[in-house]
């Protein structure tokens, strides 16, 4: 039988994952005071489990996305119904703002936050839904995606109002500007990091040529984990553009499904060569090979994943936070500042650096995939050829 989470008996019981879930009528949301009246519903959800579950069913073919989601959906309702004994479909704006203090500080620990650090499957009675207190960033993200789901309830006829509306207007005032991402001088660091890797056996030197590539593909492309993982270097296709000069391109099924196509710079096809020569086959891909864009250590012919991505990126932050810290305490705030980053600030990176280094905005949008493209502009060669012309000459990783 699956665990209930009754809030009302007086025990302190432990929060569960969304899927083990059980709630009383009083608090499920069947009978919230949000609830949408007089208007037909477009979902079948009847309580606030299902129509959470409706509203993450959309984003189950982007796995972070739908993690992070359910994540922060599930921390609200677990909240809620366990902390204040509210349906989730009940909360108010004075709530919410209860809530985003609590996010600071989840108490009690051994209800909400995962012991010593350690992180337990879903499946796992030591899981919690907190690995700790939640920094100023990770509680705005929250706010965001919280939005989202507020917002997809009312406009689905499930909820009469967003209780967080009014945080969302006043917010507008001041969009904060990315801060995620490496200046000039920490880039130069991370670089610097990975050219003193040994070389001298043979795995020494196939670790070396796949860390440029790796930082090559996530700094010139602005690629996600995600897209280093899920395409293969048959996406790589070479046209001639007005003037009659070939120019490479690197085509990426990314975030929900969409596709688009990234220059692939002088610079990137020489890495690639470099890499593709170490692991023994051909410089250049062709259109029909399968190759993964980045491989395990030993050349084995499969994907690698997320996680192990995202631990070799780690690394040579982690590498370049210690030789800054040789340098004494002057360097102490550039070493934490580059051990808080992670892969995807280098995507951020390479949108600051292009747009500092006067890259049009609309060829920095195109090449992240920050908006998908209009049919039309599938023909219209000669802003793609003038894009990559311009991400050539002004955006380059200079090893």
């Amino acid at each position: 039988m699956k665990p209930q989470c009754n809030p009302h008996d007086g025990a302190l019981r432990a929060a569960v994952p969304i899927e083990n879930l059980l709630l009383s009528v009083q608090i499920d949301g069947s009978q919230g005071t949000n609830r949408a009246s007089g208007n037909r519903p477009q979902i079948a959800a009847d309580n606030d489990v299902d129509a959470i579950k409706a509203w993450l069913a959309r984003f189950l073919d982007t796995k972070t996305t739908f993690d992070n989601y359910r994540k922060e959906a599930e921390r609200l309702l677990l909240w809620s119904t366990i902390q204040i004994g509210k349906p989730l479909s009940s909360l108010t704006h004075e709530d919410l703002l209860v809530y985003q203090h609590f996010l600071s500080n989840p108490q009690p620990a051994s209800r909400w936050v995962m012991r010593d650090g350690r992180k337990f499957g879903r499946a796992d009675p030591e899981w919690r839904p907190f690995a700790g207190a939640l920094s100023l960033t990770s509680q705005r993200q929250a706010t965001v995606i919280l939005n989202v789901l507020f917002s997809w309830l009312v406009n689905a006829g499930y909820l009469a109002g967003n209780p967080l509306s009014l945080s969302r207007q006043r917010s507008r005032k001041a969009t904060p500007r990315i801060t995620r991402y490496l200046d000039e001088d920490l880039w130069l660091e991370v670089k610097l990091t990975i050219d003193a890797m040994p070389r001298e056996s043979a795995r020494e030197s196939e670790h070396y040529f796949r860390m440029r590539w790796l930082f090559s593909l996530l700094y010139l492309c602005g690629l996600r984990i995600s897209e280093v993982v899920g395409n293969s270097m048959g996406s790589f296709f070479c046209r001639r553009d007005k003037d009659g000069e070939e120019r490479w391109w690197l085509e990426i099924l990314g975030k929900g499904s969409k596709l688009r196509i990234v220059p692939a710079t002088n610079e990137l096809m020489v890495e690639l060569a470099r890499y593709r020569r170490e692991l023994g086959i051909a410089p250049c891909p062709v259109p029909v090979e399968n190759t993964p864009l980045l491989l395990p250590i030993g050349g084995k012919p499969r994907s690698m994943t997320r996680g192990a991505v995202h631990a070799i990126v780690k690394q040579v932050f982690e590498r370049t936070a210690s030789r800054l810290r040789l340098r004494g305490e002057a360097f102490e705030s550039q070493a934490e500042r580059v051990m808080q980053a992670s892969a995807h600030w280098l995507r951020h990176t390479a949108g600051s650096h292009m747009a500092n280094n006067d890259v049009d905005l609309r060829h920095v949008r195109d090449n992240l995939g920050h908006e998908s493209i209009s049919t039309t502009s599938n023909y219209l060669h000669s802003s793609d050829d003038k894009r990559h012309a311009e991400t050539e000459q002004k955006h380059r990783i200079k090893w």
